[in-house]
């Protein structure tokens, strides 16, 4: 029986030569993530807004970038 670790997991998500997501953008208002990249978000930062799909614009990605700029990553770790 093959181990199953860290590695044969990623070997076969969607797309495993990709990196991570650092941020990942939620639109329309809503505050779940709905099984998207469960795993490979685990560390990401996350951004909520109120914005429809069909309406975001260079404006908003502008903003939800300059909110994750302010944030401290801790990637899993506490502060001391």
């Amino acid at each position: 029986m093959k181990k199953i670790d860290e590695k044969t997991i990623r070997e076969r998500l969607y797309h495993p030569e990709l990196p991570d997501p650092d941020l990942v953008i939620r639109t329309s208002g809503e505050y779940r993530i709905s099984n998207f990249l469960l795993w490979e978000m685990a560390y990401s930062e996350l951004i909520f807004t109120g914005v429809l799909w069909p309406d975001f614009r260079r404006e908003d990605l502008y903003e939800a970038i300059a909110e994750y700029q302010l944030r401290e990553r801790r990637f899993g770790g506490v502060d001391k």
